[in-house]
């Protein structure tokens, strides 16, 4: 059996032990699992493309929603995963840190809006549509305003947060990824920036999104998988162009997802330098995150945070 068919399913090591996939291509397959957005799919698309060497390993891919991923992680059994920040505590005991692949907003970051101008005090009480209980801006927001009504709702299929937003299901919405290019146009309002507070209040850039390697593949294994993954990230932003033109062809349900311009910027935020390396700066917003988070009693006190070479 090839894991190439296989493309789209996620089988853990032990699982591919069992279906013989040892025996069958003389490695193991490393399972990776990321989301359906674009700055995930930039970082990953050499590997689906043939463009990096990956060393005699072969990668599945499996694409999924904020929420999805985070649960994915919660089980273990996934190599890779990009995971919000916000959730890394929940599975620190299962995997690493990767030193690259981040998603960072410096002086920006997840915007909170609604139908019209309010402040944010007027949202206690009121529902607020979110990308997922574990997600790094839903983390935020809890610091920024207490009593909001988290109502999830997935960032797939792309529409759905708008359609909440417009017959009443929520009050406000916390958009994350290309939601939060596009909400002007569809002529919500802002009701906050995270990460324009978070650096007024820290001095700190946002860390959004990280990937995270399993522990149980082993050092050896690790560094290997490791230094495949920031080779695909270097080809991407050495492809930029080339990549986007990739990306504008996906079909993702909604128009503005195709436009070139938008992928642009959208990359340009999270797709760049921070990906390719975390910067110290980064890497110290983390645990400022998670140590404000634990003395807000929304984070436990004694997260891990190990890092992969």
């Amino acid at each position: 059996m090839s894991n190439r068919s296989d493309a789209h399913r996620i089988y853990s090591w032990d699982h591919c032990q069992t279906l013989g996939y040892e025996s069958y291509t003389g490695t193991m397959p490393i399972s990776l699992a990321y989301s359906v957005d674009a700055d995930d799919a930039f970082m990953f698309h050499a590997l689906r493309a043939g463009g990096v060497d990956t060393r005699g390993l072969e990668f599945t891919h499996h694409r999924g929603d904020t929420s999805e991923l985070n649960a994915l992680a919660q089980g273990g059994e996934i190599d890779v995963v990009a995971i919000s920040v916000g959730a890394f505590p929940g599975v620190a005991a299962k995997y690493l840190l990767l030193p690259h692949g981040a998603s960072v907003g410096r002086g920006f970051g997840p915007v909170l809006v609604a139908r019209r101008p309010m402040a944010l005090a007027d949202l206690a009480g009121r529902r607020i549509g979110i990308p997922g209980l574990s997600t790094t801006a839903w983390l935020v927001l809890q610091q920024m305003q207490t009593g909001l009504l988290p109502v999830v709702v997935p960032i797939a299929p792309f529409a759905r947060i708008f359609e909440c937003l417009d017959d009443g299901t929520v009050d406000a919405a916390l958009l994350i990824h290309e939601g939060r290019l596009i909400y002007e146009r569809r002529g919500y309002a802002r009701i906050a920036e995270l990460g324009e507070w978070w650096q007024a209040e820290t001095g700190l850039p946002l860390p959004l999104g990280v990937n995270v390697i399993r522990r149980g593949l082993g050092p050896e294994r690790i560094t290997l998988v490791s230094a495949i993954l920031r080779d695909a990230i270097a080809y991407a932003l050495d492809h930029r162009d080339e990549v986007i033109q990739v990306l504008a062809a996906e079909k993702r349900g909604e128009a503005a997802l195709a436009e070139t311009a938008l992928l642009d910027r959208y990359l340009g935020m999270y797709a760049n330098e921070d990906t390719r390396a975390m910067a110290p700066d980064a890497r110290r917003a983390i645990e400022v995150l998670f140590d404000r988070a634990a003395k807000a009693g929304l984070l436990p006190a004694d997260c891990r945070i190990d890092w992969a070479p």
